[in-house]
């Protein structure tokens, strides 16, 4: 990783991921959570605030030293314990069937291999564990200027955002990866250009 990817694209991610139109997506998103959960893609912890009462603990996989040391502030004033425990959503440092619940927010757009990282995902979740998911990618097909757009844009976002695409579509990555999804709303997010924006949140049940 180079220096911008070190030093520069974590404080990028973390003021634009902080903006406070994402909160109510973020404790949609949490809500219902519960038990031991896995975080993929935890970023600088803007979910942390976000965790229900019914989360025992957090363990965070996050590749960035940086990220997880900006998230510093809110991993202590979490009301539940959050630890760092893997760099890789690709491959989890984790025994099967080890977490109650997964969460994962704008983190399937970036990750190299990322049907990879679900199957691991649905891998150390125990049978019938639930992945939370907020993701943006490939806009409804019957947006098709949207989705030109998002062709003509990805490389340049790539570059800018560490690899994250536009054109990756989420739930049908999810399905693909064994999971069955038990709620789904699918929009544009407010004040965000449309092809940049247009999200998935829902849940999905692991086998």
């Amino acid at each position: 990783m180079g220096f911008y990817a070190e030093r520069v694209l974590p404080r990028i991610i973390n003021a634009a991921c902080g903006v406070k139109a994402a909160q109510p997506l973020r404790q949609r998103v949490c809500a219902g959570l519960t038990g031991d959960v896995v975080e993929i893609g935890f970023g600088t912890g803007h979910n942390v605030p976000f965790y229900p009462a019914g989360v025992t603990g957090v363990t965070a996989v996050e590749p960035s030293d940086l990220g997880w040391r900006l998230a510093g502030e809110r991993v202590r004033a979490a009301s539940v314990p959050v630890r760092r425990a893997g760099l890789d959503g690709q491959s989890l440092p984790f025994e099967d069937d080890s977490f109650d619940a997964a969460l994962s927010t704008w983190t399937l757009c970036t990750i190299p291999d990322a049907g990879a990282a679900l199957r691991e995902v649905q891998r150390v979740l125990k049978p019938g564990g639930t992945l939370h998911f907020l993701e943006h990618g490939l806009a409804p097909a019957e947006d098709e200027n949207v989705r030109r757009w998002q062709h003509r844009l990805e490389p340049v976002n790539k570059r800018l955002f560490g690899g994250c695409h536009l054109t990756r579509p989420p739930v049908d990555m999810l399905t693909a990866a064994g999971f069955t999804i038990t709620a789904l709303d699918v929009f544009y997010e407010e004040g965000t250009p449309k092809p940049m924006g247009a999200d998935s949140l829902g849940t999905a049940l692991s086998p």
